[in-house]
């Protein structure tokens, strides 16, 4: 090639083509070019529906041991920005996208994505179909893959996949966790120009480590919590010594069987003090409660999954990362007079979100147990709240990050059980949503001749006269 042609090419928005290829454990393959880093990694295949937040969702420790597909079709047009960062490293195997952009635009960024992936090795593949690739995966189910820029042999990476290993039964948490006991400070600049400022902390929180995102121990922060992070194996004896007010459990990568560790300390804090769980979180206390956990065919991982509140009717579209999922059922029989009156489990449980009923059922372990949330697209069990001891759980992400804000009051809702409330998870949604933005510079408010206060907004936020009625 001339001068020229060498020039014009390294001048263009895509580097030089790198061949790079995907191959699935069934022998299904796809081919396209290097996206980062150069090199051949394996890892069970799993499907993000998330419109934005890609950095969140590579930097999210609960990926660890997958590669991640994005179905969104340009991934890294808006940049990286260490504010968005969820962990120190990506923990995730390997990603795939549809169109890597070279060449980010947005004021917050700094740095391209392929940079960002070829700082910590990860390798990407893109200019596949990642619809038919989905498709797939949903028809198929989550399968082993592979993604080399190494080697291009189809029948040798079949071969090399199908002998690697799958993340079930092994214990990917601990590869994600700290080593020791360390105190989360929490970043009170952290999108100050949209999030209102974090309260005063009133409660001592231990939080378990089982692969947290910042953003999870962040929105603790901001809502009254000193939060010190522990190793994902510490001693329930170690955690009451220490007189937490509450104790967390976090998100986290991977099958929840092999967490033994974890969950065997869960069984012996549940009812002596108030706790929290989230994702495997929610699965640790399960576990800890004597139920079956069960591997779904592709899992939930996005920031559009519709869950209803079988508490208050509400539909929450919440952000979701998981592989596994409860068997609510493996908790207990139901109780009829708590239950509208059934004895025996429906076989799909949208059941009860048709009928308004929030089931409860006799746990031999931990007393009543009530459902608090399913998921509407395929009915499986999102969420559980112990009536006789202080704790609850959501198998998503309350946080956003990425994904809505619907899930937001959950962590008001652990602050309300750490003071005793015994209607914690009755707070109105929409108003804990709306109550941590920033929507303009507040000026006093004003009593109309209702008595009502309105909060009269910047007029740069919402023109002249623009108000926000407090009634």
């Amino acid at each position: 090639m001339s001068n020229v042609s060498d020039l014009l090419l390294a001048n263009t928005s895509k580097p030089p083509f790198r061949p790079a290829v995907l191959v699935l454990e069934d022998g299904t393959v796809f081919h396209g070019s290097a996206a980062a880093a150069q090199g051949e990694v394996f890892g069970e295949i799993c499907f993000n529906t998330a419109l934005e937040g890609y950095l969140e969702v590579i930097t999210d420790p609960s990926y660890a041991g997958q590669i991640v597909v994005m179905t969104y079709p340009q991934i890294g047009n808006y940049g990286v920005n260490k504010d968005d960062v969820q962990a120190k490293e990506p923990a995730l195997r390997g990603l795939v996208v549809r169109d890597m952009c070279q060449t980010p635009s947005n004021w917050r960024s700094t740095s391209s994505l392929p940079e960002f992936l070829k700082a910590y090795n990860v390798v990407a593949i893109e200019g596949i179909d990642t619809r038919a690739l989905v498709r797939h995966i949903r028809d198929h189910g989550a399968q082993r893959a592979v993604i080399s820029t190494i080697e291009t042999d189809e029948a040798i990476l079949l071969e090399k996949v199908r002998a690697s290993e799958s993340i079930i039964g092994v214990n990917l948490a601990a590869t994600v966790s700290i080593e020791e006991s360390q105190h989360f400070e929490g970043n009170k600049e952290l999108h100050s120009f949209a999030v209102v400022e974090a309260e005063e902390p009133r409660f001592k929180v231990l939080a378990y480590d089982c692969g947290a995102k910042r953003s999870i121990l962040e929105n603790l922060v901001r809502v009254g919590c000193e939060v010190t992070i522990v190793p994902w194996d510490t001693k329930a004896e170690e955690v009451l010594e220490l007189a937490p007010d509450g104790v967390f459990l976090s998100n986290g990568p991977g099958d929840p069987e092999a967490v033994e560790a974890t969950y065997n300390q869960v069984r012996k804090l549940l009812g002596k003090v108030p706790i929290f769980g989230i994702c495997l979180g929610h699965q640790m206390i399960c576990k800890a409660a004597g139920a079956q956990i069960e591997k779904l065919k592709f899992g939930h991982h996005g920031g559009n999954q519709p869950v209803m509140n079988l508490m208050t009717g509400r539909v929450e579209i919440t952000a979701q990362n998981h592989g596994f999922g409860l068997v609510f059922e493996s908790l207990g029989p139901l109780i009829p007079e708590l239950s509208g009156g059934l004895s025996e489990h429906p076989d799909d449980l949208r059941y009860w979100t048709t009928r308004r009923i929030a089931p409860v059922v006799a746990n031999d372990r931990f007393g009543r147990i009530r459902l608090t949330h399913v998921n509407l697209n395929d009915g499986t069990a999102e969420g559980i709240a112990c009536l006789d001891i202080p704790a609850f759980s959501v198998q998503y992400h309350p946080e956003a990050s990425p994904g809505p804000t619907d899930a937001h009051y959950l962590f008001q809702a652990f602050t309300r059980l750490m003071e005793g409330d015994k209607d914690y998870l009755d707070i109105d949604i929409a108003k804990d949503r709306l109550s941590r933005w920033r929507f303009g510079v507040a000026k006093p408010p004003v009593a109309d001749a209702a008595g009502a206060e309105t909060v009269l907004c910047a007029e740069e936020t919402f023109g002249k006269g623009g108000a926000v009625s407090n009634a």
